[in-house]
């Protein structure tokens, strides 16, 4: 879907250059654009291999399992249906530890063995459960205590102070998770199977 998207928005973009007359900046405007593309891509490819070393330090200290240890009791009150220990809630905890520290590259294969495991125990067989609903709406809007995806976005594109969105981004992420939690409650009582 959105690659059609992108290739309505390119012929557009084309079309209005033509009726316009001005079909002599397209070529520069692509090979600029390709040229952007690639300085932000190295620019990346440096702070996410940074990040990904910090987060593999983290790992190896034991500073991640400190994490989960801290999320367990949290992960319990939220997800109550979700066996304490099993496979399920140790990928959940995990998710949540990476999307804490901001890490989406890291969190996403451990969302997708969380939905798979929370899958086996799903009592409704193919239509979510309360539960993987909730996970859901939590990874989606999780609290982010370090952004280091968009700190590396920022730096790549040049910001002076890559990380001057520290604050905003903790209270923007807190809020919505606040809001995503509390919807989910709302419309789980609405709507039941």
């Amino acid at each position: 879907m959105i690659g059609y998207l992108w290739a309505a928005l390119i012929c557009l973009s084309i079309l209005t250059a033509a009726i316009r007359g001005d079909m002599a900046v397209i070529t520069p405007a692509i090979f600029t654009a390709a040229e952007r593309g690639v300085k932000v891509a190295f620019g990346l490819i440096g702070t996410m291999t940074f990040w990904l070393g910090i987060m593999k330090l983290i790992e190896s200290s034991g500073i991640i399992k400190l994490l989960n240890w801290a999320l367990r009791p949290l992960a319990r009150l939220i997800f109550p249906r979700v066996p304490e220990g099993g496979p399920a809630m140790n990928a959940i905890l995990m998710n949540l530890s990476a999307n804490i520290l901001g890490l989406g590259n890291a969190a996403t294969p451990f969302g997708i063995k969380a939905m798979e495991e929370m899958q086996k125990i799903n009592p409704y067989g193919t239509t979510a459960s309360d539960e993987m609903c909730t996970f859901l709406a939590l990874n989606t809007s999780s609290i982010t205590l370090i952004p280091t995806t968009v700190m590396a976005l920022r730096a790549a594109a040049g910001a002076a102070n890559p990380a001057d969105i520290l604050g905003s981004t903790i209270l923007a992420t807190f809020c919505s998770t606040a809001v995503a939690l509390t919807a989910d409650r709302l419309l789980r009582k609405k709507v039941k199977i």
